[in-house]
């Protein structure tokens, strides 16, 4: 690059850095791969978030694809940094709807000015984190299921224990108390399932994607039920194979490497809990899931579907178009992952056979969960660098707290919805929802209190 090049590129650079900042109300400055610190003062007077770009191929980046996903890759290989401030911290702060309003025509002037030194400039910018496989839209055609839950779950089982908690438990948290801890949430989720879901001694229990098996083993150690789950990772199935061993549930539970969907025992499991593994499944195999949970369960069984759903776009039609954050999640996180919203999920169930009970929002619990799962994980990124590597720990830490301000936000929310194999006449529930919430020491109590009739 000659000197001349070399002064066009460093005066389009701070120019695009200033317009940024303000943008952002001045809550964004930008240390420059100079040295250079570029920004305007903040409108609320506190001091800016100071972003480090190392390099002009990174600028070049993020004017080409804007938006989260080549942020996420940039922050991931530490070419797009924020020092030691966790990058919740930023996404908390800074609101992004500012950057989504039209630039009047003096900011559009500037903004062509400075982008055409970077891109012709800039440099190139590699991408070898992604997932490269083709994620598909049908299961037994152009989807390999396996190759995409292997790519997010076995990583390794120590990476997840250090932001997960002690029951390894990859779903939404209940917070029964605004000060609980992430491991008592969990286990009171867990409790909450086998509630609704009414476990008792002698029921079959089916997990459709049982994890490291912390429902499984919580159902029949307390519950006192016949647990069966599989999971098509293998870290997971030798995690939780250990565990059922350590706990001495091998009479009472047992976990398979496999496909849920090659489980073909009609009319089998007395309950079935699915807990947030429908986010694999993909809107396309929707139909295929309920009939075959339908199959499965015994008249008048009850199934817990335990989901993460989108908010619907107002014309369904444009629904399934990706977002930013799906973009980024899929290309890097969670292969072939997609979200349909709640009113699809319980149109879903109706038309495949089912009778729908109850459905409960547990947005702001993932939002709690989230949030403590990416401070964990901030907490131990030391370790987990050494367990996977600094830029996928980065790229975690990155993801994590994107789903939380997603949730904060209501792009995102979970659902938890109870339903029964459909069949005329009574379904065997009781009439109120208490029965729900109570523990069943006192659910025993208060049905021993009432009156005979």
């Amino acid at each position: 690059m000659t000197p001349a090049q070399n002064e066009r590129l460093g005066r389009a650079s701070r120019a695009l850095a200033q317009l940024v900042s303000a943008k952002s109300g001045g809550q964004i400055a930008f240390r420059l791969w100079t040295g250079e610190v570029v920004g305007v003062p903040p409108e609320d007077g506190k001091p800016p978030f100071e972003i480090r770009i190392s390099s002009p191929a990174a600028l070049r980046q993020l004017i080409l694809k804007p938006g989260i996903e080549s942020a996420a890759q940039l922050y991931a290989a530490g070419d797009f940094d924020f020092g030691d401030v966790h990058p919740i911290e930023l996404l908390k702060r800074v609101d992004h709807t500012r950057f989504s309003r039209k630039l009047d025509w003096r900011e559009k002037l500037a903004a062509a000015r400075s982008v055409i030194p970077i891109i012709r400039h800039g440099g190139r910018y590699a991408d070898p984190m992604a997932f490269k496989g083709q994620a598909g839209r049908f299961a037994g055609k152009d989807r390999d299921d396996k190759s995409l839950i292997n790519f997010h779950y076995d990583l390794s089982n120590r990476f997840y224990e250090l932001f997960l908690g002690e029951e390894l438990a990859y779903s939404c948290g209940y917070y029964e108390r605004a000060d609980a801890s992430l491991d008592e949430a969990q286990q009171a989720k867990h409790d909450l399932i086998c509630r609704k879901l009414r476990l008792a001694p002698g029921l079959k229990l089916f997990d459709t994607g049982c994890g490291w098996g912390g429902l499984i083993c919580h159902a029949a150690k307390n519950f006192g039920v016949k647990a069966h789950g599989v999971t098509l990772s293998k870290e997971q199935h030798a995690y939780a194979t250990a565990k059922i061993a350590r706990m001495g549930l091998e009479d009472r539970v047992t976990v398979e490497l496999r496909d849920y969907r090659s489980v073909d025992a009609p009319d089998t499991y007395d309950r079935i809990a699915q807990i947030e593994m429908f986010e694999h499944v993909g809107i396309d195999n929707h139909d295929d899931h309920f009939r075959h949970v339908h199959r499965l369960l015994r008249p008048r069984g009850l199934y817990l579907h335990q989901a993460s759903t989108r908010r619907p776009t107002f014309d369904l039609a444009r629904f399934r178009k990706p977002t930013v954050y799906q973009r980024f999640t899929t290309r890097y996180i969670f292969p072939g992952g997609e979200l349909d919203y709640i009113g699809l999920s319980v149109t879903n169930l109706e038309r495949n056979g089912f009778e729908v009970h109850d459905v409960e929002n547990l947005r702001e619990h993932y939002l709690k969960t989230a949030e403590a799962w990416a401070e964990n994980l901030w907490r131990n990124r030391e370790e987990a660098a050494r367990e996977v590597g600094e830029a996928r720990t980065r790229m975690w830490l990155a993801y994590l707290s994107a789903i939380t301000i997603a949730f904060r936000r209501l792009n995102l929310n979970v659902f938890q919805t109870l339903a029964s194999k459909r069949r005329i006449g009574a379904s065997g529930l009781p009439l109120d929802r208490r029965w729900m919430t109570m523990p069943p020491s006192k659910e025993k109590a208060n049905a021993a209190a009432q009156p005979r009739r």
